[in-house]
């Protein structure tokens, strides 16, 4: 059995810093500071997120095949919707370690991102192979499926990700959405009340687009 291979700690540390220093970025962002002032700042708050590309960068240099430094890297890309950027980095990720599967899974989604549905399905594809029970790769994959109008593979994968997560909200609701293109009214409806057991809110958002299309 392939080991499955998930972030180090490094990544882990680092961008939950880097989620702190942005919540404080946030609060100050309407108002307008001197240059001299933000390398103040960044000075007194040595993880804003300028500061935390820095860091992983310098990482890099250092060492250009350290993988966690290359899989925050790319994950900081993404945060920032540089997809393209991700893409490319995730890549050094799964070709320094190929069975990173959620480098793939975070690849696919940034493919799906920059509407490229052909290319995110391979990668989902890829990254089966080393999570093979993980629910929401099947999830994300139903949604490049449908991206592409194959709905017979959309249903199967969310399906799929149902069953591993019976009370996976997204994916029900994403399936009973499935069946309504299909014009599946009952399949969805079923979808529908199984959504009612657990997520009232999912549930009612589903019910009112199954109303609509009456």
């Amino acid at each position: 059995m392939t080991k499955k291979t998930r972030p180090s700690f490094f990544i882990i540390r680092s961008i939950c810093a880097a989620l702190m220093a942005l919540g404080l970025g946030l609060s100050c962002a309407c108002t307008k500071e001197a240059p001299q002032k933000k390398a103040q700042e960044r000075a007194v708050n040595p993880y804003s997120a300028e500061s935390v590309f820095e860091e992983v960068q310098a990482q890099l240099k250092k060492n250009p095949n350290d993988t966690d430094a290359l899989y925050h890297l790319a994950d900081l890309y993404d945060r920032n919707s540089q997809y393209a950027e991700a893409i490319d980095t995730y890549k050094k990720v799964v070709a320094l370690k190929p069975d990173m599967g959620y480098a793939y899974i975070k690849m696919g989604t940034a493919y799906d991102r920059l509407n490229k549905p052909a290319e995110a399905i391979a990668a989902f594809r890829t990254a089966e192979r080393y999570l093979p029970k993980y629910p929401v790769l099947y999830n994300n994959m139903g949604i490049a499926y449908g991206r592409l109008g194959n709905s017979d593979n959309e249903i199967a994968a969310l399906r799929k990700a149902i069953l591993l997560r019976p009370t996976y909200s997204t994916a029900r609701y994403n399936l009973g959405m499935a069946y309504l293109r299909k014009h599946d009214r009952q399949s969805a409806l079923k979808e529908y009340e199984k959504l009612k057991g657990f997520d009232e809110g999912t549930a009612e958002s589903l019910r009112k687009e199954i109303d609509h299309g009456k």
